[in-house]
């Protein structure tokens, strides 16, 4: 028997923003289910379950967005048929709708989604911006870093919905922002509400003008310089002498052992040698770090190639590892 989840968006603030047919969907559904409520239209899902505490007990976005999924299919199961309201629309930065959707691909699952106002729409009216002939590019604030590598801008940043959110963009641009410090930024806070706030400010100020909270994003006019450019670049010259350069081609895990044991030696010995008064033990610290990273990107794209992991599942590992680790 097929089950089924109706996914409803609330709109970028304010009731007025809800369409008629969501409103008739809510009244509808027997069982309601909330991303979270704390939304200024969440309270037309009355008497939903809400996945707030769920955010609070895991500890990375990814277990997060599992999770609801999870006990969405669960609660479909079980019933038959439910109704999940989301922010927004179902189809913009939606994490649990994509899942749900990719879980439902040939299983007993029907997701339907039904239109809904994003903030988005409230955002290009407030900027003045045809978002198609400005070419904006829209980019998660969880994965600034990575989703606007390559990227010069203009961007429209959403979930910045906390200062070391907005603290974290800016340290992954610093060096890509057209002017420095003085950079103009916008900030977009509660958009389509009665406390909404547009604000002009600076790079530099970015995570000191206001309080950032679940409904606040940014947008950043161009960057000088993509981000992550030079890594980006580094790492698609290593793919290309792994496909083209007959040494690197023949190249295992195995026999790769001797060269790794021989760069992390000769980066100790640069280390041991360090002399802050003198720049060229500075300069040769830096020459022994990049042999060594080019190990490890040796290794992540040999990986990469069989199918296994790549150079990004090592950076999202260590990244959550650390966040377990320091709960500050």
């Amino acid at each position: 028997m097929t089950v089924h989840i109706t996914v409803v968006g609330l709109g970028p603030g304010g009731t007025e923003h809800v369409t008629s047919e969501t409103v008739r969907a809510i009244e509808a559904a027997g069982r309601r289910y909330l991303r979270t409520a704390r939304h200024p239209s969440a309270h037309l899902v009355a008497g939903a379950e809400s996945f707030d505490a769920v955010y609070e007990r895991a500890d990375t976005f990814d277990a997060v967005y599992a999770t609801i999924v999870d006990q969405l299919v669960e609660a479909a199961d079980e019933h038959g048929e439910i109704l999940y309201a989301v922010p927004g629309s179902p189809l913009v930065l939606e994490r649990t709708v994509r899942e749900l959707r990719e879980r439902a691909d040939g299983a007993d699952l029907a997701v339907e989604l039904l239109p809904a106002m994003s903030f988005l729409d409230v955002a290009w009216a407030r900027l003045g911006i045809d978002p198609i002939e400005a070419g904006i590019r829209l980019v998660d604030g969880h994965d600034f870093a990575t989703a606007a590598a390559g990227e010069r801008g203009p961007l429209l940043v959403a979930h910045t919905h906390a200062n070391w959110v907005l603290s974290e963009i800016k340290l992954a641009a610093d060096d890509s922002i057209d002017a420095g410090g003085d950079a103009p930024v916008v900030i977009l806070k509660a958009l389509g509400t009665d406390d909404e706030q547009i604000v002009e400010t600076t790079w530099a100020d970015l995570d000191r003008t206001l309080e950032a909270d679940h409904l606040t994003s940014i947008y950043v006019p161009e960057l000088a310089a993509p981000v992550g450019q030079e890594y980006v670049r580094f790492h698609q010259l290593a793919r290309t002498l792994r496909e083209q350069c007959p040494w690197d081609i023949e190249q295992t895990h195995q026999s790769l052992v001797p060269h790794l044991l021989e760069e992390a030696y000769e980066l100790v010995d640069a280390l041991q040698a360090l002399d802050p008064d003198d720049p060229a033990t500075e300069e040769h610290v830096v020459e022994e770090l990049g042999d060594l990273l080019y190990q490890i990107e040796f290794h992540a794209t040999i990986a990469e190639q069989e199918g296994r992991f790549t150079v990004a599942d090592v950076a999202r590992g260590i990244h959550d590892k650390l966040v377990r680790r320091h709960p500050h």
